[in-house]
């Protein structure tokens, strides 16, 4: 009688075994998480417009930022500005280099190179940079030189 109570107690169940459907299902969640595409961040680019005729060569204007005694010194070409007649003073320098220009034309096709001394704080250099901006000059870029180089190798590279 004990063996017939031991094989009563091993009949198979009726019940479906879910844990197996469970893992597989897992597994292809893992798998279509992986494989998902993940969202793409939007990148404005400023791409350069066809024209009709050859662009005009404006040569770029070099803004200095220096050290000086009393704290830093702005340069263009070798005229010194203060921070407050930057903008007007970048515009006239540019506008003599390049007499075929107007204002507006100037504002939107001069190319202003910042270029600072390494022992000038960075601050300086941003502020002069948004100066430039808030002059709406649109093509503002700031040149670097190797910390290698040091003072005495000349001009950063254009």
């Amino acid at each position: 009688m004990a063996a017939f109570a031991r094989r009563a107690r091993l009949e198979p169940s009726a019940e479906p075994n879910v844990i197996p459907f469970i893992d597989v299902l897992l597994v292809l969640l893992i798998i279509f998480m992986v494989t998902a595409p993940k969202p793409t961040t939007d990148l404005r680019v400023d791409l350069p417009r066809a024209q009709m005729g050859a662009p005009p060569l404006v040569e770029p204007t070099v803004v200095s930022v220096r050290d000086g005694p009393g704290g830093y010194r702005i340069m263009i070409g070798a005229e010194e500005t203060s921070l407050d007649a930057l903008g007007a003073s970048t515009l006239a320098h540019v506008l003599a280099a390049n007499a075929n220009l107007t204002p507006g034309a100037a504002h939107a096709e001069a190319r202003i190179f910042v270029r600072a001394d390494l022992d000038v704080a960075y601050q300086h250099v941003v502020s002069v940079v948004d100066e430039l901006q808030h002059a709406r000059f649109e093509k503002v870029a700031i040149v670097a030189q190797s910390a290698d180089a040091g003072p005495s190798a000349g001009r950063a590279s254009l």
